[in-house]
């Protein structure tokens, strides 16, 4: 016989998201629990806000790239903020997207990294976000890591660093080089 121990605390939801003070931190609803993140550094930013430029290049005029704070809802308690974001915008609501993105991207931080790689992958997974790209620029060489959803599982769809180019195919044909991602 297989027991479970008991939550000790209640599912958080999306109103108690919403009682968070507005003081400079994100905060998300992860399976229940609020987590937040200090403001990113530079570094992180300017990798996301070049990531943005690029996809924004390439984005169908059907689709909508977009970046955090932006509230995505995949479910009563989850609600999360990717750095990078394209959309569809027919799933806009008032207060945010609700439903899984076409694709997710993280600029990975090292208060991040663990959360990102795990936690927000298995979320993103589960809640059928079609890609997930992980950027790293904080060694030697910016790497981009990359996963598409294949009957209901992520699959390795590319792992480039540098000066390499990979051209993706989800959610829609773009050249990215993650060297050219960071200053």
């Amino acid at each position: 016989m297989t027991t479970m121990a008991a939550r000790s605390t209640p599912m958080l939801t999306r109103d108690d998201l919403d009682r968070m003070p507005d003081d400079g931190n994100r905060y998300e609803l992860i399976e229940g629990e609020i987590v937040v993140s200090a403001a990113p550094i530079p570094r992180h930013q300017i990798a996301a806000t070049r990531l943005i430029l690029t996809l924004g290049a390439a984005c169908p005029d059907h689709l909508e790239v977009s970046h955090a704070p932006f509230d995505v809802v995949l479910g009563r308690h989850t609600v999360v903020q990717p750095d990078v974001l394209v959309l569809d915008p027919e799933a806009l609501d008032d207060r945010g997207l609700a439903g899984p993105p076409l694709l997710a991207v993280e600029v990975l931080s090292p208060s991040t990294r663990h959360r990102d790689l795990g936690l927000k992958k298995r979320v993103y997974e589960r809640a059928g976000v079609a890609a997930y790209w992980v950027v790293d620029v904080a060694g030697d060489q910016a790497t981009l890591t990359a996963w598409d959803l294949r009957d209901g599982a992520y699959v390795a769809a590319a792992a480039v660093a540098g000066d390499e180019e990979w051209t993706a195919r989800v959610p829609f044909e773009v050249a990215v080089a993650p060297g050219r991602l960071r200053r």
